[in-house]
């Protein structure tokens, strides 16, 4: 009996001793999780090397794409276009307009896939065919037409906006398409020379005619042989040299663009050796390299480093071609999209977009890329505003940012610390110093970035020696006003944390159009001290103006 009620009481105490443990371990464990649930912080450094600039853009390097597509082109289902064609586009949104207007301005290349089912009405032959859903029919719809009267309305629109227009042009005209599939023969180009004499005597600006879309290498739907387009250049480079003779200087002559298609070196390579050298001035080549819309692993892939490095291949190996066939010509990406079949709604419209599309920026501006045409203005599940709306998604902040801070000089930078961050740096645009472009792909970091430029000068140290120094480094440093202290950051974040989010907010504060009367909100920094690293929030893209730093390649003509 006294046994037992020893064991009892034994039993009693390990259970009670147990349980305060568990009582005392409980608030432990619970801090313990919310420790680990706290973003943790890194330090890191962005190297910048300021001796020699790594590639320079174009002043307007920043463009969008308007395109074909009916309401009635659908993709998984879903049928994202609605009314964007350039046929039923709303010319009269002044939300429309003033998007355009913001970037003062903003290059807009006019095409697609249906351009090559365009035919454009003459004042000899007028035309009324509309695209037709068709299954039999390539690329699923019938032939369209472009009425000169709506080419007039385009026209005053995109003068009224300050855009600078690239036309893309039919490019099957006149061919026939073979068993193999591939289009036989040469381009009839009698209709597109009449639509750009129209052009010519309306006065219109055109920036640039481009011939054909995605009919290089494989092609979609059909494809065209390099040589065959390399005549096809030669042919649309004269009719544009002969037709804007009779202006004399008084306007400058469009470039000439081509293929507008994927990049294929070997294609790619023929084509540019056999294209005369003064015949063509852009090389345009197209991105989709997400892969299709309804691909469930978009983000994955938009977050994956390693994924984004890969990037640069297409970049690298169009510079590498233009530079042995000793070509004049410059590169540009025509359309960009990032997956394909009108991208994935709440994902390429969304704010974790920004960041394979700002680095698309940056990457494509380190390979000595010229413009970035991106797909669409407005249009599909990726365009840069809403389509019913035309409120701008999140990337039309970011390219919007881009284009007022990022100068068209690249510097060299890399990043240590964590492979999560993104770095990129500019001469800034029309201001002193440099502008640096940080990512931060990871959601769980904070990273305190130092930066590290190699060859800096500060500008007061630049007006100290510019009446010994006549130099263009001189020049931009006497009487300017800077504070050496500080620098201007823009952060950019999702709203309610969230990257499926189409709602913005640049240091705190969402970023939204008056309701009214339809304008863009001005996009204003806050400072921070110099000495301080800058902090990029988990998830985050910073734009960093430092007014007071500037290197000699931001100083070099070259």
């Amino acid at each position: 009996m006294g046994g037992t009620g020893s064991s009892s009481m034994m039993n009693s105490l390990l259970i009670y001793s147990w349980l305060c443990l568990m009582l005392s371990l409980v608030p432990f464990s619970i801090f313990f999780v919310a420790l680990q649930s706290r973003p943790r912080i890194v330090e890191g450094t962005v190297f910048i090397n300021g001796s020699s600039r790594i590639g320079r853009t174009d002043a307007d390097f920043i463009c969008a794409t308007l395109d074909w597509w009916p309401p009635e082109k659908c993709d998984y289902g879903t049928c994202s276009w609605g009314t964007t064609s350039l046929l039923n586009l709303d010319l009269t949104n002044p939300l429309l307009l003033n998007a355009i207007k913001a970037f003062s301005p903003l290059k807009i290349r006019l095409g697609g896939t249906l351009q090559n089912k365009v035919i454009y009405e003459t004042q000899q032959q007028a035309c009324t065919a509309s695209f037709i859903k068709s299954s039999s029919e390539m690329f699923g719809f019938s032939q369209g037409c472009l009425a000169l009267s709506r080419w007039d309305e385009l026209n005053t629109f995109f003068r009224e906006a300050g855009a600078e227009v690239i036309f893309g042009l039919n490019a099957l005209n006149g061919r026939t398409i073979a068993s193999d599939g591939s289009a036989k023969g040469a381009w009839n180009s009698s209709n597109a020379e009449a639509l750009i004499r129209y052009t010519v005597n309306k006065n219109f600006t055109i920036f640039g005619w481009e011939l054909g879309n995605e009919l290089s290498g494989s092609g979609i739907g059909t494809s065209v042989a390099p040589d065959q387009y390399a005549s096809d250049i030669t042919n649309l480079h004269d009719i544009v040299r002969k037709t804007y003779a009779s202006l004399g200087k008084r306007k400058k002559k469009p470039l000439v663009l081509a293929p507008g298609g994927f990049y294929d070196a070997n294609w790619l390579t023929e084509f540019i050796n056999k294209t005369p050298k003064n015949s063509l001035q852009v090389v345009t080549h197209h991105i989709y390299n997400l892969g299709p819309g309804d691909d469930t692993h978009l983000i994955d892939r938009i977050l994956d480093p390693s994924y984004l490095d890969g990037g640069s291949s297409p970049f690298s190996g169009l510079q590498g071609i233009l530079k042995s066939s000793g070509s004049s010509a410059v590169a540009w990406v025509g359309e960009a999209g990032g997956a394909y079949n009108s991208g994935h709604n709440l994902v390429t419209n969304a704010f974790v977009f920004s960041f394979w599309y700002l680095d698309q920026l940056g990457m494509a501006s380190s390979y000595n890329t010229k413009t970035y045409c991106r797909q669409s203005l407005v249009g599909g599940n990726y365009g840069l505003l809403n389509p019913t709306t035309f409120v701008p998604n999140p990337d039309y902040y970011s390219a919007l940012l881009w284009h007022r801070l990022m100068g068209t000089k690249v510097l060299s930078t890399s990043f240590s610390g964590t492979k999560k961050i993104r770095a990129y740096a500019h001469c800034s645009k029309k201001s002193q110093g440099i502008t640096i472009l940080l990512i931060n792909l990871d959601g769980n970091t904070i990273a305190n970035v130092h930066v590290s430029t190699e060859n800096a000068i500060t500008i007061q140290t630049a007006q100290q020696h510019h009446q010994n120094r006549r130099s263009e480094f001189a020049r931009m440093a006497k009487g300017s006003k800077v504070n050496a202290h500080v620098r201007e950051e823009y952060h950019l974040t999702a709203g309610g944390d969230d990257l499926h989010s189409q709602t913005v907010l640049l240091n705190g504060k969402v970023l939204a159009v008056n309701n009214t009367s339809g304008s863009i909100p001005s996009m204003e920094p806050v400072e921070a001290r110099l000495s301080d690293p800058i902090t990029i929030a988990p998830f985050s893209i910073v734009f960093a103006h430092i007014a007071n730093v500037t290197v000699p390649a931001c100083m070099s003509n070259s």
